[in-house]
C-alpha cells in the first residue's frame, strides 16, 4: 500500500502536524527522515524493516555507519546521512539541555544524565573529566583522551593540570565501554587509583569514576567496598 493510500491521520507528516512529534511511533519518525519508499514498499514499511534490523533499538541504528545503513533496501547514502545527522543533532540537543550542568553533582545518576547522551552508542572509547567546585557544581568538562574499541589512556598529569587551571576542588572521571560490559578492568582500577593519588597531592578529590555503556553504568564510588575509593 502506498503512503498516499493511507487515511490522512495515519500518514506520518500529517499526523505530526495535527498531533505533534510526540504522538508518532519510532517507525513513523524514521519514515519522515527517509522521505519515500520503493516500488515494492511504502516508506513506513522501509522504516519498520530498518527497525527490525536493529531489533527495534534506536541506539543500534544510531551506532550504524552511513555505509552500513545504506545496505538496507530503500535507504541509500543520502537518506542514511539524513538519519545519522538527525541522531547526532538529538545527541547534541541533550547536551544543551538547560540547567543540566548548572545543577550540583549529587551522585552517579546525575553524572550519567550529563554524559550518557554524549557517550551512548560510541564504537570507540573516550575518556572525559568533569571538574567540580567546592559545592560540587560542574565548572568545566572536557575529553581527556580517545582510544580504540577496548582501551583509552588516563594521564594523571593532564587531568590534574586541567583541574588546577580550573580551580577545581573535585574531579569526576568518565569513560565508556563499547563492549557493553561496565565492569572495570584491572587497568581501569589501577589508573583510577593513580589519578586519585596524584589529585590528592594538590588537595583535589577524585569524586567518582563512571564507566558508561548504552544501558547501564558502573560507579567506583558506589562500589567502594570492593574497590576502596574514598578517603
Amino acid at each position: 500500500m502506498k503512503i498516499k493510500e493511507l487515511c490522512t491521520e495515519e500518514r506520518p507528516r500529517e499526523k505530526m502536524a495535527s498531533k505533534g512529534a510526540g504522538a508518532l511511533t519510532n517507525a513513523e519518525l524514521l519514515a519522515i527522515l527517509i522521505g519515500s519508499g520503493t516500488q515494492k514498499e511504502n516508506v513506513l514499511e522501509v522504516a519498520n524493516r530498518l527497525l527490525a534490523r536493529s531489533e527495534g533499538r534506536l541506539g543500534a541504528i544510531a551506532s550504524m555507519t552511513v555505509q552500513d545503513m545504506s545496505e538496507t533496501d530503500g535507504i541509500g547514502p543520502g537518506r542514511s546521512a539524513v538519519i545519522t545527522a538527525a541522531f547526532e543533532l538529538g545527541k547534541r540537543r541533550c547536551l544543551e539541555e538547560p540547567g543540566i550542568d548548572r545543577k550540583p553533582v549529587s551522585g552517579p545518576e546525575s553524572i550519567w544524565k550529563i554524559m550518557a547522551p554524549k557517550m551512548k552508542g560510541l564504537l570507540h572509547e573516550e575518556l572525559w573529566a568533569i571538574f567540580l567546585n567546592r559545592s560540587n557544581y560542574p565548572v568545566h568538562k572536557t575529553m581527556v583522551s580517545k582510544g580504540g574499541s577496548s582501551a583509552t589512556i588516563v594521564d594523571p598529569k593532564i587531568v590534574v593540570k586541567e583541574a588546577i587551571s580550573r580551580h577545581a576542588s573535585g574531579i569526576v572521571l568518565i569513560h565508556n565501554h563499547p563492549s557493553g560490559n561496565p565492569r572495570p578492568s584491572e587497568r581501569d582500577i589501577a589508573e583510577t587509583e593513580n589519578l586519585k593519588k596524584a589529585a590528592n597531592l594538590f588537595d583535589i578529590a577524585l569524586v567518582d569514576h563512571l564507566i558508561i555503556c548504552d544501558d547501564c553504568y558502573f560507579s567506583f564510588a558506589d562500589d567502594g567496598i570492593k574497590y576502596p575509593f574514598s578517603g
